[in-house]
């Protein structure tokens, strides 16, 4: 540890630390807290969805992924950035025309069940929980890498950080780190990658031929197949990748933070962009680790490859790159756990406590009491379990967060919006189901039962023999919602679908919406 790893880490840490006491000045209703008021700019929005999109996962695991399986490692990049794209064409304007503050918002403005929503919110909680786990075991073994610490003291320390967001700042503070995250994170990815290409005169040929014997997998690091052999696992992962996006609870939460739906739309375009840019510069940053640092020494520092971004850049850039990379990592962490904390904190407190616990009858206030509460105890909880996952690789536990996500969120959110025919029993069905085949898989799977002592959490061979089971759970989600909807008949509280289609396209409430072009202001209410 030196001074200049203190200063440049310790100067983001206070950036961050202010943005949310100013933030906190403005936080005082359930809309701020929960969306900022609505109050984002398109370009705002924008760099905050990539701000949370670019987790841990991307920076840290996609680079180790790369460095250590090569092109296999790329099929994350690819994946996550397609995954916009089905987001910006189908989910981000009907949501924001539907919803209010949470994912269960808008399927609730069809169905009104409280099960619908129960379920949703059960949904959102376990989803955030994977993904909150990955962002920790990442933190735990930049911290370590950074400043000596055991991995534990790392995490709760990370664990801190974020509350200390989330309860103060709301959405406001937590948007608002997100957007400096994003700048910060580009600025050293690009500044990483104009390094390594420099270290091969500005050719990819060069570099292409230096990775291909530079690992223990030769040419074929440069091959699909290092690490699925299988095709049907290769095309499970992809499903995953592709579809869950859309159904990311704290993905979603980021389009009630503008005013209307044309803006929602315009936040994903800038969002696409600078996604897309990063993602292509994975490459440059799993490429020049495996050449610089080394496999062995990657290995070393961390067995599932998560150092190989700031080990690459102290080996490219110095003792101050390294510390720049690894602080804009540490930020990177710490803005997306925050977001994870509010989505789950929302669906405990706005869907379960405060729609269903006390049917829409909350003040101002309780919610908001509610809510911090919320996020201290989803905060406890991910810190728990983390603690005992030191070992896994956060691209591989992020998926796992995808799979459940696009197996038990996106079929009710497509039906929901786009069947006429589906009804309450559908859409219970259809997350129930998803959820439930998507746990289990990945809990009688190799990542969690694995003959490799160190693995995984069990020694075993495993009853399950793919790492992500989207192929199957997937699927089960789509089926169970049309089986559901067509065996039952039951329309408890649903709405005409002709009203519902007619607010998903234009965002008009009736004599509830105040706002003055259309979309849905937040603060009618």
């Amino acid at each position: 540890m030196n001074a200049i790893t203190l200063i440049i880490f310790f100067g983001v840490i206070g950036i961050t630390l202010y943005v949310t006491y100013l933030a906190a000045k403005r936080t005082s209703t359930a809309s701020e807290f929960y969306t900022a008021g609505g109050s984002l700019t398109g370009w705002q929005n924008g760099l905050a969805i990539a701000g949370d999109y670019l987790s841990a996962a991307s920076f840290l695991g996609i680079a180790g992924a790369i460095s250590l399986n090569g092109f296999d490692g790329f099929y994350y990049s690819v994946g996550w950035l397609v995954a916009y794209l089905v987001v910006l064409f189908l989910i981000a304007e009907p949501l924001r025309n539907l919803g209010k503050y949470t994912m269960a918002d808008m399927i609730g403005a069809r169905f009104s069940a409280t099960k619908v929503r129960g379920a949703a919110a059960l949904n959102t909680i376990t989803i955030v929980i994977f993904y909150m786990i990955a962002q920790l075991v990442g933190a735990g073994a930049l911290i370590k890498l950074l400043f000596g610490l055991e991995y534990w003291m790392a995490v709760i320390l990370v664990g801190i950080m974020m509350s200390i967001y989330v309860l103060f700042g709301g959405m406001g503070a937590t948007s608002w780190v997100q957007i400096i995250k994003a700048g910060l994170l580009m600025a050293g990815t690009v500044v990483i990658s104009f390094l390594v290409l420099l270290k091969f005169d500005f050719s990819m040929v060069a570099m292409f031929e230096k990775v291909s014997t530079a690992t223990a997998h030769g040419e074929s690091f440069l091959l699909s197949g290092t690490v699925y052999k299988n095709p049907l696992e290769l095309i499970s992962v992809l499903i995953a990748l592709l579809l869950g996006t859309a159904g990311l609870p704290h993905i979603l939460m980021r389009f009630f933070t503008v005013k209307d739906a044309k803006t929602a739309r315009s936040s994903v375009i800038y969002a696409v962009w600078i996604i897309g840019i990063f993602y292509v510069l994975t490459i440059f940053l799993g490429f020049g680790a495996a050449a610089f640092v080394g496999t062995d020494a990657i290995l070393a520092e961390n067995a599932a490859g998560n150092m190989a971004a700031p080990m690459l850049a102290g080996i490219l850039g110095g003792n101050a790159l390294e510390s720049f990379v690894a602080a804009v990592a540490f930020a990177t962490i710490l803005a997306v756990v925050a977001g994870l904390v509010l989505s789950g904190a929302s669906a405990l407190a706005h869907d379960l406590y405060g729609q269903i616990i006390k049917k829409g009858k909350v003040t101002e206030k309780q919610q908001v009491a509610a809510a911090r509460w919320a996020a201290l105890g989803v905060a406890v909880f991910s810190i728990l379990l983390a603690l005992g996952s030191e070992k896994l690789n956060v691209a591989f536990l992020v998926s796992i967060a995808f799979c459940i996500a696009a197996s038990a969120n996106v079929p009710t959110l497509l039906f929901t919006i786009y069947w006429k025919r589906f009804n309450t029993t559908g859409a219970v069905a259809s997350m129930l189901t998803g959820l439930i085949v998507a746990v289990v898989l990945v809990i009688l799977g190799p990542n969690v039962i694995n003959p490799v002592e160190g693995k995984a959490f069990f020694v075993g061979e495993p009853l399950f023999p793919w790492t992500n089971p989207a192929i199957i759970s997937v699927p089960a989600g789509f089926l169970a919602a049309i089986i559901g909807s067509l065996l039952s008949s039951k329309s408890e509280g649903e709405k005409s679908y002709a009203e519902v289609k007619f607010q998903a396209e234009t965002g008009y409430r009736g004599l509830e919406d105040t706002g003055t072009d259309g979309g849905y202001n937040p603060h009618a209410h």
